[in-house]
């Protein structure tokens, strides 16, 4: 029975009369991006009886800031060196493709595939293609050389054009990141609730809504929300507190830009410096509004890394003149362009330096977890369920939750670009 509890608000002498109401959940998931939601089908289809929060909307975060590519690691061999992140990464695409074929451990055979494959261009310099050819023999030849009769339509144009430069088919492909979440999110619906205020007391959570305070009692809560981690671990009691992983961000300057062009591009492009990360990387959007700039084309890659001192207009400007350079046969007169600043939240690594995989730390009732890459979601799902599976078994009875007096159901929030771009 719920306890009416007076509780001080704002100023010491202003009060709000908080009705306290405790529940119990076996499992609690704070944060509703991909992570989250994928840690939730892989615990309710072990026969977990879990629940999920989420405060800012389903994807609103990290997950639709994303350019939605699930890749073998080829891109941190570009300096001919096998390094533990691209040997982590290397299966992730095909265990993706098995849950795209509904083979795999979670059925996601309702998500768009927007790229089957994804490209790399070397453009014309020997330097550059060189670089390419040392990243392939590190993942030993997972990539193929594409002949120009075999290109994808836009790459067409660069022949067409006389432009020079070199084409790669990698393991690679590209999934429409709203219709992966709400393949994820469609099954649990009635499990996945909408808070804004939400925060740990010791080892347990506290909700809070408009007159009513939730107290959840979980045998584990796991921490995904990305970002929000940092300040969530904030309410841990001292000896858990001082055990708590350090977390850092990895601030991104993407560019959006809506244009008239007809074909989409899913690329990486090689430039002459040798380094992990590629000059720029392209994803394709649809724009079915639009059908005079029917694309949206997402910016990545160094591009992004090293622009997050500059301004807006300075950002775009560099970004247009790297598609002059790197894609001459494009017109971006009446391009419409756009920034979305993003910090990625990983565990804290020395230097700044890129987690090689997906990251948990168990604190007793509490696991913090940061996939730190969209590609290894499957691997975090196995090292979470595995831990799990070691401290408790599952219920096999699925209640229905009883928070739905109190929270209302999470909604999925839109892309990035669709804010900015309407």
């Amino acid at each position: 029975m719920p306890l009416t509890s007076v509780m001080p608000h704002g100023s010491a002498s202003t009060y709000i009369r908080y009705q306290v109401t405790e529940f119990d959940s076996q499992i609690t998931i704070v944060g509703g991006g991909i992570a989250g939601l994928w840690l939730l089908n892989r615990l309710c289809l072990a026969g977990y009886d879990a629940i999920l929060l989420d405060k800012g909307g389903l994807g609103s975060g990290q997950t639709l800031a994303s350019q939605g590519i699930i890749h073998g690691g080829l891109k941190y061999a570009l300096n001919g060196i096998l390094n533990p992140a691209s040997s982590a990464i290397a299966d992730m695409p095909e265990r993706w493709r098995a849950c795209l074929q509904g083979a795999g451990e979670i059925d996601l055979r309702a998500t768009r595939l927007l790229s089957p494959s994804y490209y790399m261009w070397s453009g014309g310099s020997m330097r550059s293609r060189f670089k390419s050819f040392l990243g392939s023999k590190a993942l030993r030849g997972r990539i193929d050389t594409v002949h120009p009769t075999e290109y994808p339509f836009f790459f067409e144009e660069a022949t067409e054009n006389n432009i020079r430069g070199t084409l790669y088919r990698l393991p690679d492909f590209v999934v429409d990141t709203p219709s992966l979440l709400e393949s994820l999110a469609s099954p649990w619906m009635d499990r996945i609730f909408s808070c804004r205020d939400v925060y740990l007391e010791g080892d347990r959570l506290t909700v809070k809504t408009q007159g009513a305070s939730i107290r959840i009692r979980s045998d584990k809560t796991i921490l995904c929300a990305g970002e929000g981690n940092e300040a969530l671990l904030s309410g841990l009691s001292h000896p858990a507190k001082k055990k708590a992983p350090a977390m850092q961000r990895r601030p991104l300057h993407m560019v959006a830009v809506q244009l008239a062009h007809p074909f989409p591009v899913y690329v990486h492009c090689i430039g002459d410096r040798f380094g992990m990360t590629p000059r720029l990387t392209v994803t394709s959007h649809p724009c079915p509004q639009d059908r005079k700039r029917p694309w949206i084309w997402y910016l990545g890659g160094e591009l992004a890394e090293t622009g997050i001192n500059l301004e807006p207009a300075q950002q775009h400007e560099k970004a247009r003149q790297l598609l002059s350079t790197m894609f001459p046969w494009v017109n971006l007169e009446d391009a419409q362009w756009q920034s979305i600043v993003v910090n990625r939240a990983e565990p804290k690594v020395p230097d700044l330096n890129r987690p090689d995989n997906a990251f948990v730390s168990d604190l007793g009732k509490v696991m913090v977890c940061w996939p730190t890459k969209l590609t290894l979601c499957p691997n975090l799902g196995d090292t979470v369920l595995s831990r799990i599976e070691s401290e408790f078994p599952p219920s096999q009875l699925i209640c229905k939750p009883g928070l739905t007096p109190y929270l209302s159901q999470a909604r999925l929030a839109l892309p990035k670009w669709e804010n900015l771009l309407s």
